[in-house]
């Protein structure tokens, strides 16, 4: 029975670490080889936005762990993100063997963007939309790389939290979850690894502050993940690259979030 598409979404904190990225990009071929599974990989790539907006001296606003993104902000996230963040990553793939594709949220239609918050500007909501064209991509053996940026129905640039991006992705093809992360997954309030999550821990975690700002959005993401697909999500760190087939094969090494 063959397994079902892994979308491994990677935070975009990755890239400023060159030799992990390496051996992150060294484990997802392997397990590719060795698994014969279809592959995504999502991502993000805040801190290269945030790099490219402090050089223009432009403002760097965030509203509960989302991203404001004015109209006249967008095109500079945009190219951030979808350029240089997804030709990072797809050259680091290459390098380590991979056959890769770049490509966007908008691609195919493989999401429906949505305007997630007027008050956020060119920040959108995504939702699972027509996989055909990644499913045939993925048809001739290559990784697509997705970055989270997509189109509304207007041809608007919206940029979408990775996080939720991954989400839509995975409900559009089906697809098991993976969101690898900078943080090793949920912690208590005295730092140590929350092992599963449910989501009435998770609002006692939130309400008493132990669970903050663009954690808060990682965690709704896995929730709305889990309930989407009817699975558990698993949140982990992509620190750790010699762990990571263990995770793809379905262990647990961070914060698996069950309904």
């Amino acid at each position: 029975m063959s397994l079902r598409p892994l979308v491994v979404k990677l935070g975009g904190a990755a890239l400023s670490c060159e030799e992990t990225l390496e051996k992150l990009f060294n484990a997802i071929s392997e397990y590719k080889e060795s698994a014969h599974r279809e592959l995504v990989v999502v991502h993000g790539g805040g801190y290269l936005v945030d790099e490219l907006m402090n050089g223009l001296n432009l403002k760097v606003e965030k509203k509960q762990g989302l991203r404001v993104t004015p109209s006249d902000q967008i095109n500079v996230v945009a190219g951030a993100l979808a350029g240089t963040a997804n030709k990072l990553l797809q050259g680091q793939a290459v390098r380590s063997g991979i056959n890769a594709a770049g490509l966007s949220l908008a691609d195919g239609g493989l999401c429906q963007i949505t305007q997630l918050d007027p008050e956020l500007g060119c920040v959108g909501k995504a939702a699972p939309g027509n996989s055909a064209l990644l499913q045939a991509i993925l048809a001739t053996g290559c990784v697509p790389i997705i970055s989270s940026i997509g189109l509304d129905d207007n041809g608007q640039l919206m940029n979408v939290n990775a996080d939720q991006a991954a989400v839509a992705v995975a409900a559009a093809l089906d697809a098991e979850l993976v969101l690898l992360s900078d943080v090793s997954g949920v912690l208590n309030g005295k730092g140590k690894l929350i092992t599963t999550l449910d989501v009435a821990l998770a609002d006692e975690l939130i309400e008493s502050g132990v669970i903050t700002d663009g954690m808060i959005v990682k965690v709704k993401a896995a929730f709305e993940a889990a309930e989407a697909l009817g699975r558990p999500i698993e949140v982990a760190s992509w620190r750790y690259p010699d762990k990571l087939a263990e995770l793809f094969s379905g262990g647990s090494i961070g914060t698996r979030f069950t309904l």
